[in-house]
């Protein structure tokens, strides 16, 4: 009944060959059932980095006006999102999208909803720095004036210089995106009662409604673990170990503008990045830990509760009640739709509740260092 799980643990050997002061090996502090992140080969994790990251992250001078950090818009009480349906950069914009949790991030094989060719973390972080559709913090063509903002901050020039000891420049760009990136993949969840029920054996663990909701969670009658599969919950998962990342997104019949298939123009998903029209509507399915706080949901979040979400899976596509009943000719074929009765669907819910973490979202790890030393 268990979910596909590898338990892989960190360890660090020194080399007998080569001097006595090797880096000291990054302790991941892994759940059980956990594997090692994959990390790009230039920005190994080092403890002083994360914390260089962790202030980062919360530094309200990384957008242009000074009004949001990358806190801003994911808040550690809703595993690093926001709770609105569509997020607000600094500029007071409205964004087209839902903004996405950063729980388990260091597993995803690509970042954003929909964005193929965003494969890391590094890359990730130029997009809200630097993007002008929408603007997030709204330093397009002005990154001088962010580094000389870093850089007049004697004190995180020295945290700079500790956490990339080997470069000319401490202070750059590179070394401002590996440094959020190393805190964003240090945002780790996995002590939920579920993980105390399938890892810590703690039977009491999961109520008995939420072992029902888990059975049927995993049934073929719902389908739910073909996308949401595996220790995070996702199918686009990467470690370690794996070795070829897969980059799946899916069409889950939420839009169904012409009969075909079409979502609503200026938001397409892949097909924005592809052109393939088999790519319309394509999203990519997010983790569902802490899902019960990760409200509205979908990526554009018109779903507001888990019931609903239920709700759009049991129709088999929440398009099909616009186009007599048939459903679009490019939706997955696990959206097909299924029946529950009032109290299966509470079961499953209560299961969705059974992943949320809740050390995870008061972990004083993560939290603002201005707050929370």
């Amino acid at each position: 009944m268990a979910l596909a799980t590898v338990a892989l643990l960190a360890t660090g050997c020194a080399d007998p060959s080569g001097p006595s002061e090797q880096p000291t090996p990054y302790d991941w502090k892994l759940p059980a059932g956990f594997p090692v992140p994959r990390v790009p080969e230039d920005n190994p994790m080092s403890e002083a980095k994360v914390q260089l990251g962790r202030r980062l992250f919360y530094d309200k001078r990384l957008s242009l006006n000074g009004t949001q950090s990358c806190g801003s818009c994911h808040e550690q009480a809703r595993a690093f999102t926001d709770g609105r349906v569509h997020a607000v950069g600094s500029t007071g914009q409205t964004h087209r999208r839902n903004g996405q949790g950063l729980a388990n991030v260091a597993y995803a094989t690509s970042l954003t909803w929909a964005n193929s060719a965003l494969t890391t973390l590094e890359a990730q972080a130029r997009v809200p720095l630097f993007g002008r559709d929408p603007v997030e913090l709204g330093f397009a063509d002005q990154q001088d004036i962010l580094l000389e903002r870093l850089r007049a901050d004697p004190d995180l020039t020295a945290r700079f210089a500790e956490a990339f000891p080997g470069e000319a420049t401490p202070v750059s760009l590179a070394t401002l995106t590996r440094a959020l990136a190393a805190f964003e993949r240090s945002l780790i969840s996995g002590t939920s009662p579920y993980d105390r029920y399938l890892y810590g054996k703690d039977v009491d663990a999961l109520s008995p409604a939420a072992k029902r909701g888990l059975q049927l969670f995993l049934s073929e009658r719902m389908e739910c673990d073909h996308c949401h599969s595996g220790f995070n919950f996702q199918d686009a998962t990467v470690h370690e170990t794996t070795p070829e990342p897969a980059l799946p997104y899916h069409n889950t019949g939420l839009y169904n503008e012409d009969g075909r298939g079409a979502y609503p123009i200026g938001d397409t998903g892949l097909y924005e990045i592809t052109v393939r029209p088999e790519d319309m509507g394509r999203f990519r399915a997010p983790s569902l830990r802490n899902v019960a706080v990760t409200a509205p949901y979908m990526h554009d979040g018109s779903v507001a509760t888990l019931s609903d979400v239920l709700d759009h899976y049991a129709a088999g596509g929440r398009a099909r009640a616009a186009n007599g009943g048939k459903p679009s000719p490019l939706q997955s074929a696990f959206v097909r739709g299924f029946e529950l009765t009032p109290d299966e669907k509470a079961d499953v819910i209560a299961f969705l509740e059974s992943l949320t973490d809740t050390a995870f979202l008061s972990d004083p790890r993560f939290a603002d260092p201005a707050t929370v030393p």
